[in-house]
């Protein structure tokens, strides 16, 4: 086991890393500022304001996909975030199912960019990704501890979809920029 995870963890350079590192802690950052202000507006609705939120959460780990063009820095970005809530209680106070509702898109993302064999290269595969990783999220998160009745887990759902999708495309965007900032590369 531990030289199956050597053997995957080589297959990223230190820049990767250095690329899901600051992506994993700005998403955990941007986390505990844009989820109160969210939850703000959403909690009068009676919407899940994490299945909003959860847009701008899972670009970061887009970012990490498309920017190393791997779609496994999805996970590993997701699993590095989910220690760090566990270390710092920032983020999240689900408990050790922090690890799955944090690994758990980025294991979504990687398996839709494997199986449409894309790597975060367009704006397409970036806007499915986004809505995977939210809509995987918000399932474990809503399944876990508030077990919605259908029609409002499909609520939540759409929502995390339609920000989602939302988020990945600003992931493309934010991409390109970086893309161009590090042409060299």
């Amino acid at each position: 086991m531990a030289s199956l995870s050597k053997a995957w963890l080589r297959k990223f350079t230190i820049y990767d890393l250095i690329v899901i590192a600051l992506l994993a802690a700005s998403g955990i950052a941007v986390k505990s500022v844009i989820g109160p202000l969210v939850r703000l507006v959403t909690g009068p609705l009676f919407i899940p304001g994490g299945a909003i939120a959860g847009g701008i959460y899972m670009m970061f780990i887009v970012l990490a996909a498309s920017v190393t063009k791997k779609p496994s820095a999805a996970l590993l970005c997701g699993f590095v975030q989910a220690i760090m809530v566990l270390i710092t209680g920032m983020g999240g106070h689900h408990g050790w199912l922090t690890l799955v509702s944090y690994s758990a898109p980025g294991l979504a993302i990687g398996v839709l960019m494997v199986i449409m064999r894309h790597r975060g290269c367009c704006r397409f595969c970036c806007f499915l990704a986004g809505i995977v990783a939210n809509v995987t999220g918000t399932f474990i998160v809503q399944a876990a501890f508030f077990q919605l009745p259908a029609v409002p887990l499909v609520l939540a759902l759409s929502s995390a979809a339609l920000s989602g999708g939302g988020g990945g495309i600003l992931a493309w965007s934010l991409t390109k920029q970086i893309n161009l900032i590090f042409k060299g590369r």
